[in-house]
């Protein structure tokens, strides 16, 4: 296990190190000098060279990315060209926001669509079977910003039973401002979480550990929760920890929508505005957060099943 780990840590900075090197490049292929956009129309050319010294634009590429992986080795993401403020007091500012939004999203999607997927798979091929099928997979097909839209219509706008736009003050202030941008997220996932739960949960009940616990006599709830949920509920780990990244992207329209404080809101905004260090230390943050996310993913599953430590 120790070793896996070892392979999978290696892995996952190397992944980092590839990605945030990436997506620096892309980011300075996009076309447009952000010295224009920062000092406006009527900026003379000395305070656009100066604002790109400023910026380091003036030195070639490959110093640019050393510079910028330099920074990263001290725990220096740059400063905003606005506030000159550090980047990574700016990020972390935001990141709580937007991962309270995501936990929550997951936590209730998990709670519902795990139970629901073990009863469909009971009820296999029955009508209750083919409601929940034809209700998950509708969810599935919506997406979660169309959701995001009719939730604040239904209930902000025309029931008026819950908040929509902002984050509240206090705990239990912040948890009704958080119901809709949750929902929105999440209703998705547990359509998802469910058709997966089923499809591995018919596969585990047939197996002959199944059949031998049922000639003993053993109830078929018992059955499920003991001994073929914990097999059935491992592909669903693996792609917990690959939505991650579609988790981040929702919440980019999510908190633009119910106008949320996060990390999604500050990248749109840094986009705009062409503000280059913010831009890189979301990505940053969000790719590490992604990396992270799979490799614990990885690791929940060697630990749960020792076959998978031998495929890396």
């Amino acid at each position: 296990m120790w070793l896996y780990f070892a392979k999978r840590t290696i892995l996952a900075v190397a992944i980092i190190a590839i990605a945030v090197t990436l997506l620096f490049l892309m980011i300075m292929a996009v076309p447009g000098d952000p010295a224009v956009v920062m000092l406006g129309p009527r900026a003379t050319l000395e305070m656009k060279e100066q604002l790109h010294q400023q910026m380091g634009l003036d030195k070639p590429l490959v110093v640019q990315i050393g510079t910028f992986f330099g920074g990263l080795l001290r725990g220096d993401l740059g400063f905003d060209v606005f506030s000159r403020r550090p980047v990574a007091d700016i990020v972390f500012e935001q990141l709580p926001y937007t991962i309270e939004l995501i936990l929550v999203s997951i936590l209730w999607a998990v709670v519902i669509a795990v139970p629901l997927g073990c009863f469909s798979a009971m009820r296999r091929n029955t009508l209750v079977d083919h409601v929940v099928g034809v209700v998950t997979v509708a969810t599935i097909a919506i997406p979660s910003f169309v959701m995001a839209v009719y939730a604040v219509l239904i209930f902000a706008v025309s029931l008026r039973w819950l908040p929509a736009i902002g984050v509240g003050n206090g705990f239990w202030d912040g948890l009704t401002y958080l119901v809709l941008p949750a929902f929105a997220i999440g209703i998705g996932w547990v359509g998802y979480i469910s058709r997966l739960v089923r499809a591995s949960m018919l596969e585990i009940l047939g197996e002959n550990h199944v059949r031998t616990a049922r000639s003993f006599g053993i109830s078929e709830w018992r059955i499920v929760a003991r001994y073929a949920l914990p097999l059935a509920i491992l592909p669903t780990v693996t792609i917990l920890g690959i939505g991650v990244a579609w988790l981040l992207s929702s919440a980019v329209f999510i908190e633009v929508v119910f106008a949320r404080p996060g990390i999604g809101a500050l990248i749109v905004n840094a986009v705009n505005t062409r503000n280059y260090p913010v831009v890189m230390g979301v990505v940053l943050v969000s790719t590490v957060i992604i990396v992270t996310a799979t490799t614990l993913s990885d690791l929940v599953n060697a630990f749960l099943d020792p076959r998978t430590r031998e495929k890396l």
